[in-house]
């Protein structure tokens, strides 16, 4: 049988309500049919794709209550006092868990008019939106969650936005003292905006891994597409930063997202990349 449960918000020991039973909330989606992309910070999902992690059980941000079995005479009947402190919604449907976040925007109160076999007026009824996609499915069988977006499923899997890193300031100021790089006018730690910290943090692994002879060559690689949007000083090796646009196009250098057409030589941008097997 399917089932419907709501976490309320709080620390009481028992946090997990009955809201459903015998019903699903969303269509079913099937393991084999998800478009699945391994979780990287830097990908642009395609709009029939999602994020997906893997053996996600082992995880330190993984539910508890995903790691046994579900057994509902656990879990109490949510009471009309808590509707108002749903943090998410569960939908347990084919022994899979689709997760929804519960936000006040989703809350409906108004005055509406019913069609069913007559039309009626219903006032002031409690309404919780049910979103025609969830936040996140889990399948217990393949221990695979599947998601749109990590800054929305962040609350109901606590630690889970440790997978978006962004560079802490001493990261950012290593960075910058690269011998590579050198600073003009007022531009400064402070100053680098939290979209470059996140591809700064992700452009400090890809520099770990590359020899000396791969970062002279990452050099010229980034000049030569960067010619005119970047000031590339020969002698000294160096590109000249003033701006944030200026290190985000540098950061994307480090990371090759810049290529040429093989049918017309047009050179591009990839905003996205993903690893291909």
């Amino acid at each position: 049988m399917d089932y419907l449960l709501g976490k309320v918000k709080g620390k009481a020991k028992k946090s997990y309500f009955k809201l459903l039973s015998g019903c699903s909330i969303f269509d079913s989606f099937y393991f084999d049919r998800i478009q699945g992309v391994d979780y990287s910070p830097d990908h642009n999902l395609d709009e029939d794709s999602f994020f997906k992690i893997e053996n996600f059980s082992g995880k330190s941000y993984c539910l508890d209550f995903l790691k046994g079995d579900f057994d509902s005479k656990e879990y109490n009947d949510l009471d009309s006092d808590s509707f108002k402190k749903l943090a998410f919604l569960v939908s347990i449907q084919d022994e899979n868990y689709y997760f929804q976040k519960v936000t006040p925007s989703l809350f409906v109160q108004k005055k509406m008019i019913v069609f069913g076999e007559v039309a009626k007026i219903e006032k002031n009824q409690n309404r919780l939106t049910v979103n025609a996609v969830p936040d996140a499915i889990y399948f217990k069988d393949q221990d695979t969650i599947f998601f749109k977006s990590l800054a929305t499923i962040s609350s109901i899997f606590r630690g889970i936005d440790t997978l978006y890193k962004v560079a802490t300031d001493d990261e950012v100021s290593e960075f910058l003292n690269e011998s590579f790089l050198k600073l003009d006018g007022d531009y400064s730690v402070e100053k680098v905006s939290k979209p470059n910290r996140k591809r700064l943090a992700l452009a400090m692994n890809t520099l770990a891994k590359m020899s000396d002879g791969d970062r002279e060559n990452m050099l010229s690689y980034v000049e030569r597409y960067c010619h005119g949007k970047l000031k590339f000083d020969d002698e000294s090796r160096q590109f000249q930063i003033s701006k944030d646009e200026e290190l985000k196009f540098l950061l994307y250098g480090i990371e090759q997202r810049f290529y040429t057409t093989p049918f017309g030589n047009e050179k591009r941008l990839a905003n996205s990349v993903q690893k291909i097997e």
